[in-house]
């Protein structure tokens, strides 16, 4: 049985956009970490993006096409560096209280 994962992986959207919901709501973290965590998202998409050009234009997989698969690896990059910037900031902000 072959099973296509595709229906799971768009399910798991809803309980990241209710998190970034409940994140931007609740002021746990600071701005930038919040931000870092929204990059991910973008990651994802961008992911999406890169594997849909891979499949039609090159006829293969978006991990074998190094160019397509780095430059969507980059955002994943850019929002862990905004979200540990982010983080890094929040016990430097409490200190100051």
């Amino acid at each position: 049985m072959n099973l296509d994962p595709s229906p799971l992986f768009a399910l798991s959207l809803f309980p990241y956009l209710l998190f970034l919901h409940w994140l931007n709501k609740s002021k746990a973290l600071p701005e930038l970490a919040v931000w870092g965590f929204r990059l991910t998202l973008l990651f994802v998409a961008i992911t999406i993006v890169a594997a849909v050009i891979a499949l039609r234009c090159c006829d293969a997989e978006l991990v074998d096409i190094d160019a397509l698969h780095g430059g969507a690896e980059a955002f994943l990059t850019l929002g862990n560096a905004v979200l540990v910037a982010g983080l890094w900031k929040q016990p430097k902000q409490q200190k100051g209280e």
